[in-house]
């Protein structure tokens, strides 16, 4: 595990501000830098996360940067207040127009933290069956303007719409493998053609959301799309945290193995996993003492205006919600050594890949650039291969073809 003084103050806040509990006395003291952990808060995107545990600690950064810090804060839950609104006008839009969307990641996920208003915000990602995503085009076109290249094969569209970044999806594919999206194929038609999703009541208006076993397994591979691709980062690790300790009581445990075994993703599950575990303090959800201990903190998780919308679709032949086989749902000390390069790579590349130098962005023409890209991507690449040596051959092919694909294309 990672020793550094500060990086351990880091977590030791993060973890108190996701679960609302820990001791904070060993790990923050007088020679914590606090200007390095606002450094890391700000470069994972949990700021509010990370106040959240402030909140709860005794010791607190100089005055200056404690008010820079809550000042931040309090822009980013403005900032989601505005957003919700957004959210609500774009879906009643959308359904005046006959047009029905799913709300996948982003402000539905939010609504899994206690302060559902500090979750550092991102795009507005609307997830459409085929007929609704060329009528959500044609619709949302002329409200604002594109931002990128449409990806027609994986029928991705994004605009700015009044200042806010709207990505239309008419797929879920991960872009791994496919066996991986023949199981995200299978999400997909539980979504669209069997109604399995959840509500939130955004105001008055109801959102749809995956439903809570299938959210869990995308979060996973959009996590994974990440790692592999560019870089990935704590708030989606945190947000993948909260969607399955939220709705630990519902969870069809059997339905979302089945799926990872499919995906052929269960090394990198455990992995992160155990990452979640050991840095993030994500309870052991297939232990049943560790249910018991934690029994007395469900009180404190939000889940008001969320609901499932379909409980009735919880299918028995592949177990109950809460189905013994929830062996994956445990920290493995075998995948310790996995887990910590995987941070390694995530403190050393910042939320998203941002830390990266992404100057040839502006230094060299398009090709260039995408070689540029390749390059670093092929380097990631052969970095994971030492943490999952089958898996980055078996993703390399299909990860290198797309973005030959999209360089003749110019996306």
């Amino acid at each position: 595990m990672i020793n550094d003084h500060n990086i351990q103050a880091f977590f030791a806040l993060l973890r108190v501000g996701l679960w609302g509990n820990g001791n904070l006395d060993l790990l923050i003291d007088g020679t914590t830098d606090w200007q390095e952990v606002y450094r890391l808060a700000t470069e994972q995107s949990v700021l509010g996360l990370v106040l959240a545990g402030l909140e709860r600690s005794d010791v607190k950064p100089p005055r200056v940067l404690l008010l820079q810090w809550i000042r931040k804060v309090l822009m980013i839950e403005q900032r989601n207040k505005k957003m919700n609104a957004f959210v609500t006008n774009l879906i009643e839009k959308l359904r005046r127009n006959d047009i029905y969307a799913i709300l996948v990641k982003g402000q539905g996920i939010a609504q899994c933290y206690e302060k559902t208003l500090w979750r550092s915000f991102g795009d507005v990602d609307l997830f459409l069956s085929d007929e609704n995503y060329q009528k959500a085009k044609e619709l949302l076109l002329p409200l604002g303007k594109i931002t990128e290249p449409e990806e027609v094969a994986k029928k991705h569209f994004a605009m700015d719409i009044e200042g806010w970044a709207v990505e239309l999806h008419g797929t879920l594919k991960s872009g791994l493998s496919s066996r991986v999206d023949k199981v995200l194929v299978r999400l997909q038609e539980d979504t669209f053609y069997d109604g399995q999703v959840r509500l939130w009541t955004n105001g008055q208006t109801q959102i749809f959301l995956l439903k809570a076993e299938n959210d869990a397994f995308y979060v996973f591979t959009h996590i994974l799309q990440h790692f592999y691709k560019e870089g990935v980062g704590l708030r989606q690790i945190c947000d993948w945290c909260r969607l399955m300790w939220t709705y630990r009581d519902s969870l069809n445990y059997g339905l979302l193995k089945k799926r990872i075994r499919r995906a052929g993703l269960m090394s990198e599950w455990k992995a992160f996993y155990n990452l979640a575990s050991r840095y993030l303090g994500m309870p052991d959800l297939g232990s049943q003492d560790s249910q018991a201990r934690m029994s007395d903190q469900r009180s404190s998780v939000r889940l008001t205006g969320v609901e499932s919308a379909t409980s009735r679709h919880s299918s028995n032949k592949f177990g109950s919600a809460h189905d013994s086989i929830a062996d994956f749902m445990v920290c493995d000390s075998r995948y310790d050594k996995k887990a910590d390069r995987i941070m390694e790579f995530i403190l050393k590349s910042g939320n998203m890949g941002h830390n990266r130098d992404m100057s040839h962005f502006s230094k060299y023409p398009y090709l260039i650039r995408k070689c540029v890209s390749m390059g670093r991507r092929i380097g990631d690449l052969i970095n994971h291969a030492r943490i999952f040596p089958l898996d980055s051959l078996r993703f390399f092919p299909r990860i290198m073809f797309n973005g030959i694909i999209s360089a003749v294309k110019g996306e």
